[in-house]
């Protein structure tokens, strides 16, 4: 998809990139565990993310680092370490998310 074709989509419905960045079925849970933990190692976020695989778990965190949402350090270390935590653009979004969890609570 073009930058063009990307941004006008976005510039049309703001609901719609919100659904692009946040929707599927893992995303919500892996911002959210990163949300609790603050900087999180990748097998510690594993184990939070309870039945998600390693595919879906690197797929995850580098579409929501594309986006913007979470942040990747790379320390250079043996072994290698690397930590995820949200971005200023994530933690903007948790407050978006209690209110939707608060929503489907009182359903």
């Amino acid at each position: 998809m073009s930058n063009d074709k990307y941004m006008s989509k976005y510039d049309t419905c703001p609901l719609s990139a919100a659904i692009d960045v946040i929707g599927g079925k893992w995303r919500l849970p892996v911002i959210w565990a990163i949300h609790k933990n603050g900087v999180v190692r990748y097998n510690e976020l594993k184990r939070q993310v309870e039945g998600i695989t390693n595919m879906m778990l690197t797929q995850s965190l580098k579409e929501l680092e594309g986006h913007g949402v979470v942040k990747r350090t790379q320390y250079a270390e043996i072994p290698p370490r690397v930590e995820y935590a949200l971005s200023e653009k994530g933690e903007a979004l948790i407050p978006t998310l209690k209110g939707l969890a608060d929503w489907g609570k009182a359903l």
